[in-house]
């Protein structure tokens, strides 16, 4: 994939984060916060975002997986091993924690530097940090298969 593509598909996909909502965490909180839902409060909007994105993915993998290769690169990466382990469940835990609590995940995250605000920066900062001390940490962890079969 070259440079001009990969800077085009990224630049969609903030631009959609953007016009959505979902690189706002005051509307993702509202939308988290289903105790509002009794008050008014509730923001129910991003749903469709979500459903219209299951929907693409839906559609855009059925029409995908019916080519031989993909069609900026030689072969579909995909992965190759179906065990479960230790990362696979604690990494999107540790993800929808931090959803909930900040009301922004790595994607939006990026789009929302372009706000300017300070706590978007922090945010981005621990995130990089978070992720640099998980990569270290899982290298020198083995996984539950590993374990399993020692």
């Amino acid at each position: 994939m070259t440079v001009l593509t990969q800077f085009v598909v990224g630049l969609v996909f903030g631009l959609g984060l953007l016009l959505s909502g979902m690189s706002n965490p005051e509307k993702v909180l509202d939308f988290l916060d289903l105790a509002a839902i009794r008050s008014g409060g509730w923001d129910p909007s991003l749903i469709f975002v979500m459903a219209g994105a299951v929907a693409v993915t839906f559609v855009g993998f059925r029409l995908i997986f019916r080519r031989q290769r993909p069609l900026l690169d030689d072969r579909f990466h995909l992965p190759s091993s179906q065990t479960l382990d230790w990362r696979i469940a604690i990494g999107p835990a540790i993800l929808g924690i931090g959803w909930g609590l900040a009301g922004i995940c790595p994607g939006p995250a990026f789009v929302a530097l372009g706000y300017g605000s300070p706590a978007i920066v922090l945010f981005v900062v621990a995130m990089l940090i978070g992720m640099a001390a998980a990569r270290l940490f899982a290298s020198r962890q083995p996984s539950l298969s590993t374990a399993a079969s020692e």
